[in-house]
């Protein structure tokens, strides 16, 4: 099983407002960026996304470190998707979970990848996290010239 690391950001202007997310795969001691952007959206719908997308780029089964600044993503696929599953994806306060069909998908890309979800601080210095951040912004600022 091929050894990959990923790293992702999301960013939002506005709550909602026009987002973008960018991400690096590593594989092999090789980078891959991505990045993407949407004219309406959430920070925490660019955040999931950076990481739908990354792990869709993956062309077979993979052992992948996945790190990220978003502790909505990390804690959401760690600690509360498994209860969200159970429960027919409502919450803990009885709500629909936002996000569903980003988290079904990222849920599905779990089972195919081993998946160790790592969170960071953001704009904290991490190399990597810093230059996915630079990503989604760029995409963001491309998007609105």
């Amino acid at each position: 099983m091929q050894k990959v690391e990923i790293f992702t950001d999301g960013a939002c202007r506005g709550n909602p407002g026009p987002g973008g997310y960018g991400s690096i795969i590593r594989t092999n001691g090789q980078d891959n960026e991505i990045s993407g952007s949407a004219e309406r959206t959430t920070n925490n719908i660019m955040e999931l996304t950076a990481a739908v997308v990354a792990l869709k780029q993956l062309t077979e089964p993979s052992e992948v470190v996945l790190t990220s600044d978003s502790q909505y993503l990390v804690k959401g696929m760690t600690q509360w998707i498994k209860g969200w599953i159970k429960k027919n994806w409502i919450t803990a306060s009885k709500q629909p979970v936002k996000n569903k069909d980003i988290w079904v998908e990222l849920e599905q890309l779990s089972k195919t990848h081993k998946i160790s979800w790592k969170w960071v601080r953001g704009h904290q210095g991490h190399t990597e996290n810093e230059r996915c951040d630079l990503l989604a912004n760029m995409a963001l600022d491309k998007m609105n010239s």
